[in-house]
């Protein structure tokens, strides 16, 4: 099996829930594919049999401008695929999640981890916990 981690990060946030996350898959023994948005391969993505992708919560509740772009490249090929989010926040109740959750079964993919795993800012062992079981689940 294998399991593309893909995020963009701001303050470092989202950066140390990606590396929890990541533990996570390392842990479950799949194969791990790990990259920014700005640097990653759709192509490896869209081969993974899991997409974990993670954004912080910016502006209005929005998915962040790097994050959005990669996701934009891949949004027509998700359909069938099994799709993780994850992000942090400082501000807000995880709207963003929720909205890039519907946008993802919109494009006919099944998100695996509900409304996604919201961290708020820094993220403390409880969330980092947490990001290492989806990484083990997804």
């Amino acid at each position: 099996m294998k399991k593309a981690v893909v995020y963009t990060s701001t303050t470092g946030n989202t950066e140390a829930m990606a590396q929890a996350v990541a533990k996570g898959v390392e842990a479950s023994g799949a194969e791990l594919y790990l990259s920014t948005a700005d640097a990653a391969d759709a192509a490896q993505v869209l081969a993974s049999d899991v997409i974990i992708l993670g954004s912080p919560a910016m502006g209005a509740e929005e998915v962040e401008e790097v994050m959005e772009g990669f996701y934009n490249s891949i949004e027509g090929s998700i359909s069938g695929k099994k799709v993780a989010i994850f992000g942090s926040y400082d501000w807000g109740d995880g709207e963003w999640l929720r909205l890039w959750r519907d946008r993802i079964v919109a494009a006919g993919a099944t998100v695996v981890n509900g409304d996604g795993l919201a961290g708020h800012l820094d993220p403390d062992a409880e969330t980092v916990a947490l990001c290492e079981d989806l990484g083990k689940t997804a």
